[in-house]
Protein backbone atom coordinates (compact mmCIF):
# COMPACT_ATOMS: atom_id res chain seq x y z
CA UNK A 1 0.00 0.00 0.00
CA UNK A 2 1.26 3.49 -0.86
CA UNK A 3 1.34 5.25 2.83
CA UNK A 4 1.53 8.80 0.87
CA UNK A 5 -2.12 8.16 -0.65
CA UNK A 6 -3.31 7.58 2.55
CA UNK A 7 -4.48 10.30 5.21
CA UNK A 8 -1.76 12.68 7.51
CA UNK A 9 -3.63 10.56 10.40
CA UNK A 10 -3.34 6.92 8.78
CA UNK A 11 -0.20 7.36 7.97
CA UNK A 12 0.87 8.03 11.52
CA UNK A 13 -1.49 5.36 13.04
CA UNK A 14 0.04 2.85 10.98
CA UNK A 15 3.64 4.16 11.58
CA UNK A 16 2.88 4.34 15.48
CA UNK A 17 1.58 -0.05 15.16
CA UNK A 18 3.97 -3.06 14.81
CA UNK A 19 3.41 -2.74 10.92
CA UNK A 20 6.98 -3.36 9.50
CA UNK A 21 6.71 -0.79 7.28
CA UNK A 22 6.48 2.74 7.41
CA UNK A 23 9.20 2.92 9.77
CA UNK A 24 12.52 5.43 10.36
CA UNK A 25 12.92 5.39 6.68
CA UNK A 26 9.29 5.86 4.95
CA UNK A 27 8.78 8.83 7.90
CA UNK A 28 12.70 10.19 7.25
CA UNK A 29 11.31 10.58 3.51
CA UNK A 30 8.13 11.99 4.30
CA UNK A 31 9.50 14.60 6.48
CA UNK A 32 12.79 15.26 3.64
CA UNK A 33 9.50 15.98 1.28
CA UNK A 34 7.56 18.48 3.56
CA UNK A 35 11.30 20.09 4.45
CA UNK A 36 11.65 21.01 0.63
CA UNK A 37 8.34 21.54 -0.15
CA UNK A 38 8.77 24.38 2.76
CA UNK A 39 11.91 25.77 1.01
CA UNK A 40 9.80 25.96 -2.60
CA UNK A 41 7.14 27.63 -1.14
CA UNK A 42 9.58 30.56 0.07
CA UNK A 43 10.65 29.94 -4.32
CA UNK A 44 6.51 30.57 -5.12
CA UNK A 45 6.09 33.50 -2.92
CA UNK A 46 9.27 35.02 -4.51
CA UNK A 47 8.57 34.54 -8.06
CA UNK A 48 5.82 37.46 -9.27
CA UNK A 49 7.70 40.07 -7.33
CA UNK A 50 9.07 42.73 -8.72
CA UNK A 51 11.29 43.32 -5.88
CA UNK A 52 13.28 39.86 -6.71
CA UNK A 53 12.79 40.29 -10.54
CA UNK A 54 16.73 39.95 -10.84
CA UNK A 55 16.74 36.34 -9.09
CA UNK A 56 13.10 35.23 -10.77
CA UNK A 57 15.01 33.08 -13.52
CA UNK A 58 16.96 31.23 -10.43
CA UNK A 59 13.89 30.93 -8.50
CA UNK A 60 11.85 29.39 -10.95
CA UNK A 61 14.54 26.63 -12.24
CA UNK A 62 15.41 25.74 -8.39
CA UNK A 63 11.52 25.06 -8.06
CA UNK A 64 11.27 22.94 -10.87
CA UNK A 65 14.18 21.35 -9.27
CA UNK A 66 12.70 20.63 -5.77
CA UNK A 67 9.19 19.93 -7.09
CA UNK A 68 11.56 17.05 -8.63
CA UNK A 69 12.98 16.66 -5.42
CA UNK A 70 9.57 16.15 -3.74
CA UNK A 71 8.21 13.45 -5.73
CA UNK A 72 11.29 11.58 -5.78
CA UNK A 73 11.15 11.68 -1.48
CA UNK A 74 7.35 10.87 -1.87
CA UNK A 75 8.56 8.04 -3.71
CA UNK A 76 10.85 6.60 -1.34
CA UNK A 77 8.31 6.05 1.57
CA UNK A 78 6.98 3.14 -0.75
CA UNK A 79 10.58 2.24 -1.90
CA UNK A 80 11.38 1.94 1.38
CA UNK A 81 9.02 -0.41 2.45
CA UNK A 82 9.60 -2.75 -0.88
CA UNK A 83 13.11 -2.63 -0.10
CA UNK A 84 13.21 -3.81 3.73
CA UNK A 85 10.15 -6.83 3.23
CA UNK A 86 12.89 -9.14 1.93
CA UNK A 87 14.99 -8.32 4.98
CA UNK A 88 11.98 -8.56 7.28
CA UNK A 89 11.72 -12.22 5.66
CA UNK A 90 14.78 -13.09 5.72
CA UNK A 91 15.16 -12.60 9.30
CA UNK A 92 12.38 -15.50 9.75
CA UNK A 93 15.28 -18.06 7.58
CA UNK A 94 16.31 -20.65 9.87
CA UNK A 95 20.02 -20.02 11.42
CA UNK A 96 20.98 -23.65 9.80
CA UNK A 97 19.32 -22.85 6.59
CA UNK A 98 22.63 -22.76 4.42
CA UNK A 99 21.78 -20.07 2.33
CA UNK A 100 20.44 -17.65 5.14
CA UNK A 101 23.83 -15.69 5.22
CA UNK A 102 23.62 -14.92 1.52
CA UNK A 103 20.20 -14.43 1.25
CA UNK A 104 20.57 -12.11 4.56
CA UNK A 105 23.55 -10.37 3.06
CA UNK A 106 21.73 -9.19 -0.10
CA UNK A 107 18.53 -8.45 1.67
CA UNK A 108 20.55 -6.07 3.81
CA UNK A 109 22.30 -4.32 0.93
CA UNK A 110 18.89 -3.52 -0.68
CA UNK A 111 17.53 -2.31 2.96
CA UNK A 112 20.43 -0.06 2.98
CA UNK A 113 19.64 1.44 -0.74
CA UNK A 114 16.56 3.45 -0.15
CA UNK A 115 18.00 5.67 3.16
CA UNK A 116 20.83 6.30 1.25
CA UNK A 117 19.20 7.31 -1.30
CA UNK A 118 16.88 9.76 1.01
CA UNK A 119 19.72 11.45 2.27
CA UNK A 120 21.04 11.92 -1.07
CA UNK A 121 18.07 13.43 -1.97
CA UNK A 122 18.01 15.71 1.01
CA UNK A 123 21.24 16.95 0.54
CA UNK A 124 20.52 18.40 -2.89
CA UNK A 125 17.36 19.83 -0.78
CA UNK A 126 19.27 21.74 1.33
CA UNK A 127 21.77 22.96 -1.25
CA UNK A 128 17.84 24.29 -2.43
CA UNK A 129 16.66 25.86 0.30
CA UNK A 130 20.37 27.71 0.99
CA UNK A 131 19.69 29.60 -2.01
CA UNK A 132 15.69 30.14 -1.02
CA UNK A 133 17.02 31.53 2.26
CA UNK A 134 19.05 33.71 1.06
CA UNK A 135 17.48 35.50 -1.83
CA UNK A 136 13.81 34.49 -1.42
CA UNK A 137 11.25 36.76 -0.28
CA UNK A 138 11.78 38.05 3.16
CA UNK A 139 8.16 37.28 4.28
CA UNK A 140 8.74 33.80 3.87
CA UNK A 141 12.64 33.38 4.89
CA UNK A 142 11.46 31.74 8.34
CA UNK A 143 10.04 28.86 5.82
CA UNK A 144 13.24 28.37 4.44
CA UNK A 145 14.57 27.93 8.08
CA UNK A 146 11.84 25.10 8.79
CA UNK A 147 12.81 23.25 5.77
CA UNK A 148 15.98 23.55 6.37
CA UNK A 149 15.16 22.16 9.73
CA UNK A 150 13.22 19.34 8.62
CA UNK A 151 15.80 17.95 5.83
CA UNK A 152 18.60 18.03 8.26
CA UNK A 153 16.44 15.57 10.72
CA UNK A 154 15.18 13.53 7.40
CA UNK A 155 19.12 13.04 6.29
CA UNK A 156 20.20 11.98 10.18
CA UNK A 157 16.96 9.69 10.44
CA UNK A 158 17.58 8.32 7.52
CA UNK A 159 21.26 7.51 8.18
CA UNK A 160 20.25 5.27 11.15
CA UNK A 161 18.22 3.15 9.00
CA UNK A 162 21.98 2.76 6.96
CA UNK A 163 24.39 2.47 9.89
CA UNK A 164 21.67 -0.29 11.29
CA UNK A 165 21.90 -2.36 9.10
CA UNK A 166 25.80 -1.68 7.59
CA UNK A 167 26.84 -3.12 11.12
CA UNK A 168 25.47 -6.09 10.55
CA UNK A 169 26.85 -6.56 6.76
CA UNK A 170 29.74 -10.10 6.37
CA UNK A 171 31.29 -7.58 3.29
CA UNK A 172 32.51 -5.13 5.59
CA UNK A 173 34.42 -3.55 2.63
CA UNK A 174 30.81 -2.45 1.20
CA UNK A 175 29.63 -1.81 4.66
CA UNK A 176 32.50 0.97 5.41
CA UNK A 177 32.31 2.65 1.64
CA UNK A 178 28.47 2.96 2.69
CA UNK A 179 29.34 4.31 5.81
CA UNK A 180 31.92 6.42 4.61
CA UNK A 181 29.27 8.30 1.88
CA UNK A 182 26.72 8.81 4.79
CA UNK A 183 29.04 10.35 7.05
CA UNK A 184 30.19 12.51 4.40
CA UNK A 185 26.42 13.67 3.95
CA UNK A 186 25.34 14.34 7.27
CA UNK A 187 28.86 16.52 7.77
CA UNK A 188 28.60 18.42 5.45
CA UNK A 189 24.98 19.18 4.87
CA UNK A 190 24.10 18.65 8.66
CA UNK A 191 27.29 21.53 8.84
CA UNK A 192 24.83 23.32 6.22
CA UNK A 193 21.35 23.18 7.39
CA UNK A 194 22.53 24.49 10.50
CA UNK A 195 23.77 27.53 8.68
CA UNK A 196 20.81 28.35 7.28
CA UNK A 197 18.35 27.74 10.75
CA UNK A 198 21.19 29.66 12.16
CA UNK A 199 21.39 32.71 9.62
CA UNK A 200 17.73 33.24 9.87
CA UNK A 201 17.43 32.75 13.03
CA UNK A 202 20.11 35.66 13.55
CA UNK A 203 17.64 37.73 11.10
CA UNK A 204 15.31 38.12 13.63
CA UNK A 205 17.27 39.10 16.07
CA UNK A 206 18.16 36.10 18.18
Amino acid sequence: MDMTMESCRTFVEVLASNAPAPGGGGAAALVGAIGTALGNMVGSLTVGKKKYAEVEEEIIALKAKCDDLQKQLLDQVEADEVNFLPLAKAYGIPKDHPDRDKIMEEATIIACSTPMKIMELCCEAIDCIAVFAEKGSRLAVSDAGCGAVCCKAALQAASLNVFINTKTLKNRDVAEEMNRHANVMLNKYGQLADEIFNTVKAGFGQ
